[in-house]
């Protein structure tokens, strides 16, 4: 297992010889092996060739639990030489450091306070995160830092962090992003089993806004021939709009190798009669087709005004000093663990 490979998202960089301090399991969280890592960074710089439209992450878990049978991060998993399927899901790498690495890093004379995306590779409110709250001190040295960042997310615990949220809010740019691609409980429950219903997910939506962090929702993924019919879009952005989210921005299945092979293994216990348009679909890369993604997004957009969804505008994640609310909590410390 290449664990000195393991850097952010950057295989390249080394971690150093003691860079596992534990790998276990716990009854808890049954068929999941935790893999503790002291990395030697936690900034991460996106290639310029990428279609993102942010610069630097921040990703303190690798793998993830939520098991979306779609996520386009499995690939990563292949660098660690992991497995992309089974052990994607349940084989998951835990930045132990990140809170005191993240804290040392927007302190570094080379750092300019450029914005932070999290939650872009895996979900950083993961199940995980319950058991090793990273991302408290993550989001206390951003705020004493008024750096500003970003989130998205699946994960329903967020709503522990409401209070650090608004008080970073209160000093810097802070954007909140729900992945809510449709709301038909069957498919969820197929083909997102370990992640929070989209009514819950929704939840976290409503009770966000009505605590003064507007929240948008990335309506992602859409799946073709699943999930895209007039009606399950239609319910989806209703349910979107009554959440109270600011803006719904719709993404279109995508199937980057890793991800790929896995879906389509899926695709065929599940839907068989589908697999031959799908491959008709994704003939030409990871991207469905120009013309597929018009017709969606301009159906979405059609419903969001309808339901009086707008875009977000500039500086909407930012809340004055006057509704921030003081927040004592102390920075967790990442502690080095040995072997039981």
């Amino acid at each position: 297992m290449r664990w000195e490979n393991l850097h952010g998202d950057d295989p390249s960089a080394l971690f150093g010889t003691d860079a596992v301090t534990r790998t276990f399991d716990t009854p808890e969280f049954r068929g999941i092996t935790f893999h503790e890592v002291r990395a030697r960074s936690i900034t991460n710089r996106v290639p310029g060739a990428s279609r993102m439209p942010f610069e630097w992450t921040v990703n303190p878990y690798r793998g993830c639990s939520h098991a979306c049978v779609y996520c386009f991060a499995r690939k990563t998993h292949s660098y660690l030489d992991l497995d992309t399927g089974a052990g994607f899901d349940s084989q998951i790498v835990v930045k132990v450091n990140a809170p005191e690495l993240l804290r040392r890093e927007l302190g570094a004379r080379r750092w300019q306070g450029e914005h932070i995306a999290m939650g872009t590779n895996v979900d950083c409110y993961q199940r995980a995160e319950g058991r090793y709250g990273l991302m408290p001190g993550i989001l206390t040295a951003l705020r004493d830092y008024a750096n500003p960042f970003s989130i998205l997310t699946k994960g329903t615990l967020i709503l522990r962090d409401l209070t650090l949220l608004r008080s970073a809010a209160a000093v810097t740019d802070v954007g909140v992003s729900v992945s809510v691609g449709f709301t038909d409980e069957e498919l969820w429950r197929s083909v997102e089993p370990g992640a929070p219903a989209p009514e819950r997910r929704l939840d976290v939506v409503r009770t966000l806004t009505e605590h003064g962090i507007p929240c948008g929702v990335l309506m992602a993924p859409v799946i073709p021939f699943l999930g895209d019919s007039p009606s399950q879009l239609r319910s989806t952005v209703r349910a979107v709009a009554a959440a109270g989210a600011t803006s719904v921005t719709p993404l279109t299945l995508h199937l980057r190798p890793g991800a790929r092979e896995w879906y389509m293994r899926w695709l065929g216990t599940h839907h068989p009669s589908l697999v031959r348009h799908y491959e008709a679909l994704y003939a030409d890369g990871a991207y469905a087709p120009t013309w597929y993604q018009r017709r969606i997004t301009g159906q979405v957009h059609e419903l969001a005004a309808e339901y009086g969804i707008g875009p977000a505008a500039p500086g909407a994640h930012r809340l004055p000093p006057e509704h921030a609310e003081d927040d004592e909590t102390e920075t967790p410390r990442a502690t080095q663990l040995t072997l039981l």
